[in-house]
């Protein structure tokens, strides 16, 4: 992929929901695997300042817990790079949508450490920089569906960072 770097400020509206608006501008403008690093570089050094005794803290009854929101980031990612692979292979089913507050409940989140979750980011994150390091850049312009709506390759890995970078927000103002 080293040729086909794609750039955000290249993304145009019709290549995602406006759902994620939000997420592609957190990312400021930036280049799709400098955008995986960086956002990859500040979660981590965000979970090592981490007390371990704040895993378990939500700002507020029926929030989640810095520990579920941590997991929330790497499921996401896991179903955001799935959808980019069947995009990028030309893959023409409509895919579902997924919901998160389904999810939690049963993610073990709130029984794995600090440590584990930091693995577990980390394995997350290089599965989808090593996928997207495979595609073309006709690859990366392919699109597909998601609950009826298409969804570009690249506008997937903008996504995925900047819904960790959304996140990364939430946690430094709501859970510090």
């Amino acid at each position: 992929m080293k040729n086909t770097m794609m750039h955000s400020r290249e993304l145009q509206e019709t290549e995602y929901h406006s759902y994620y608006s939000n997420y592609i501008l957190a990312l400021d403008e930036t280049e799709l695997l400098e955008a995986f690093k960086n956002t990859e570089a500040e979660l981590l050094d965000f979970i090592r300042n981490l007390p371990e005794d704040r895993l378990l803290y939500r700002y507020a009854e029926g929030k989640w817990t810095v520990a579920e929101v941590l997991q929330h980031i790497v499921d996401t990612e896991r179903i955001f790079a799935y959808r980019a692979l069947c995009f990028a292979r030309n893959d023409k089913t409509d895919l579902p949508g997924f919901e998160q507050d389904d999810y939690v409940p049963y993610s073990n989140a709130n029984n794995r450490t600090k440590e584990e979750l930091m693995v577990d980011l980390k394995a997350a994150r290089l599965n989808s920089v090593s996928l997207f390091h495979t595609f073309t850049r006709e690859m990366l312009m392919r699109s597909g569906t998601v609950s009826g709506n298409q969804l570009s390759v690249r506008a997937i890995g903008f996504i995925i960072s900047g819904h960790l970078k959304h996140h990364l927000r939430i946690l430094n103002e709501r859970y510090l």
